[in-house]
């Protein structure tokens, strides 16, 4: 069943905020370590505009943008609670 590309737009750009801050909680931890402090309230919004950018960059179609962003954020997900 095909999907209008405007609600895969949309659904990206919310998928891009949980993508987005995982990527920016990752990037504080690539950095500082597993002691990362006050880091990821740099990191997180950079993440969050990165996503976002990703979300509505028209150099890849809407379906694979989406596709990227949920699996990221189940990923993101799934590693946050073997870390936890």
């Amino acid at each position: 069943m095909p999907v209008a590309s405007w609600l895969a737009v949309g659904a990206s750009v919310l998928m891009a905020f949980p993508f987005g801050w995982g990527l920016g909680v990752l990037a504080a931890f690539l950095i500082a370590g597993s002691n990362f402090g006050q880091l990821p309230a740099a990191t997180v919004p950079l993440g969050i505009a990165a996503a976002l950018v990703f979300a509505v960059w028209p150099g890849f179609k809407p379906s694979t943008r989406l596709t990227v962003l949920v699996a990221g954020t189940v990923v993101f997900l799934i590693f946050a609670r073997l870390l936890a």
